[in-house]
């Protein structure tokens, strides 16, 4: 079994983050909420435990606490934030309230050489970290120094070499900490002695073993979408039990320019994937006629696309699976004890799961992996850059690019003005290093005036984010030679549209989702 590493979350809006990065190091680790961790230590069998942050004060009654086991495991331990004050908290040091809080960034002072620095670091520097703390650790345990310090911490970082225990205040997973990432990996293969082999050919040798063995006989069902995630879900799949896979393609009629043919044209053609392609966009876009309030849309999207999706399956005969796309994130957010928005934001992404009374049992042999991960894994499996590459794009499609009222002649309008904007990213060389791009028509009309004539067009907006991580973005910075050309495409070519404008919100840290 490969090295494993267990990441207890105590609510902190970046854990996510954490796995992500102790992955990149090549070591596999998975996230479990505080309340679990009693009863998964034992049988996950990790090398070592990290522990996240949290917006709880150890100082109080009743808040989150370290299992005793993991202290008395004798693992390597890594306490972030509100991990590095409960291990303070519970080993006999002392944590207060703070009048002196830091959040965003910092700069520590490196007061002494430690193995979590090794290489990175050296006593009598100074770098730059991330940090979002209200209280402070006002004493430490016996057997633990102070490695770090900071202006309002005086236990930035805390070290008890002999038992191989490591507190930093400040937090190594965001990219606001620059050497982060090399501090993690210093934890994960230098102190945990984990040997980094954890790789997408060893996940897709064992992926493929366990879909086999789970599937045995049976007839598997996959809703395909398209995008990134059902066509990797369907490929592993495929390889690992031939036709025993039936994929069923749901076009709602709200997809991009020519994705629909594409999406049949790669899974029938290049993989001789069965695939049952349904034209049901005459159904979706009469159900959605007059219906502007978005999470309505979204809903009568996810409804119909059941129906649909139950009408085809019933058509073959029956299967014993279903396959789905799950990630790694949906697994976290749906056991997460915290709660918050990410339900609402999410349900703006997704159209819905399939009902109970479809009786079949679930394959996701992507639950494990974050989308980068995915991504990789398409590349090992040999998908096309075309659709491993692919921006993200919500289930609901361009009914939430279209705000208000659907109509085919505003999405005719949007696919053009989209698949231009597209063009010109690619053509210009930019498309892989932009997160996620598209056009909005917006429910605004304008008057301008054209050569010699008026008119009364629609407004386009253009959106493209730069991000490292999906969970932290910004807007990418066009040029003003790449959005006049572009703005000036859109309106030459697309009738309907007389103004174009660029949107340049960012997105905060500590948010989940980007749409």
């Amino acid at each position: 079994m490969t090295d494993r590493i267990l990441i207890i979350d105590f609510g902190s809006q970046v854990t996510q983050l954490i796995a992500r990065r102790v992955r990149e190091a090549g070591v596999y680790c998975e996230i479990v909420p505080f309340q679990k961790a009693d009863e998964v230590f034992d049988d996950f069998a990790p090398r070592a435990v990290i522990l996240s942050g949290g917006p709880a004060s150890v100082h109080e009654a009743d808040t989150p606490r370290v299992p005793e086991a993991i202290f008395a495991s004798g693992l390597p331990i890594l306490g972030i934030c509100y991990g590095e004050q409960a291990i303070c908290g519970q080993l006999g040091g002392d944590v207060e309230p703070s009048h002196e809080r830091e959040f965003g960034r910092a700069f520590v002072d490196v007061k002494d050489d430690c193995a979590l620095f090794d290489g990175v670091w050296s006593k009598g520097e100074r770098h730059q970290v991330w940090m979002s703390h209200g209280d402070k650790i006002s004493a430490i345990p016996d057997g633990f120094a102070v490695v770090a310090t900071s202006d309002n911490a005086p236990f930035a970082a805390i070290a008890d070499e002999d038992r191989k225990i490591y507190g930093v205040q400040f937090h190594p997973e965001v990219v606001h900490t620059p050497d982060g990432a090399k501090l993690l990996a210093n934890f994960a293969l230098s102190i945990a002695g984990c040997t980094g082999d954890w790789t997408m050919a060893h996940f897709r040798t064992e992926a493929i073993a366990k879909i086999r063995q789970q599937v045995g006989k049976g007839r598997v069902i996959c809703g395909l979408s398209g995008g990134v995630d059902s066509s990797v879900a369907a490929v592993l799949i495929h390889e690992a039990v031939g036709d025993q896979l039936t994929c069923i393609f749901v076009d709602h009629g709200l997809m991009r320019m020519d994705e629909a043919d594409e999406v049949v044209s790669m899974f029938r053609g290049a993989y001789n994937i069965p695939l049952v392609h349904v034209d049901a966009s005459d159904r979706f876009l009469g159900a959605l006629e007059g219906v502007d309030d978005p999470e309505k849309k979204r809903k009568t999207i996810g409804g119909l696309f059941i129906d649909v999706f139950e009408e085809e399956a019933g058509k073959l005969g029956g299967a014993d699976f279903l396959a789905q796309g799950t990630l790694y994130p949906d697994v976290i957010e749906s056991v997460s004890f915290t709660g918050g928005p990410s339900v609402t934001i999410k349900s703006h992404h997704n159209v819905g799961g399939l009902p109970e009374r479809m009786n079949l049992k679930l394959v996701e042999p992507l639950r494990e992996l974050f989308k980068d991960e995915v991504r990789a894994l398409g590349h090992e499996l040999g998908l096309p850059d075309s659709f491993v590459k692919r921006h993200p794009f919500p289930g609901p499609g361009l009914a939430i690019r279209l705000p208000g009222a659907i109509t085919r002649d505003k999405l005719d309008i949007l696919r053009k003005a989209d698949a231009i904007y597209l063009n010109e990213i690619r053509e210009s060389g930019l498309y892989d290093a932009i997160w996620q791009a598209f056009a909005v028509l917006l429910p605004v009309q304008t008057v301008g005036v054209m050569g010699d004539a008026r008119t009364y067009e629609y407004v386009c907006a253009l959106r493209a984010v730069t991000s490292s991580d999906g969970m932290t973005a910004d807007y990418f910075g066009f040029d003003h030679e790449f959005l006049s050309r572009t703005a000036t495409r859109i309106i030459n070519e697309v009738k309907g549209i007389n103004r174009v404008v660029y949107d340049i919100t960012s997105k905060p840290p500590g948010t989940i989702e980007w749409e």
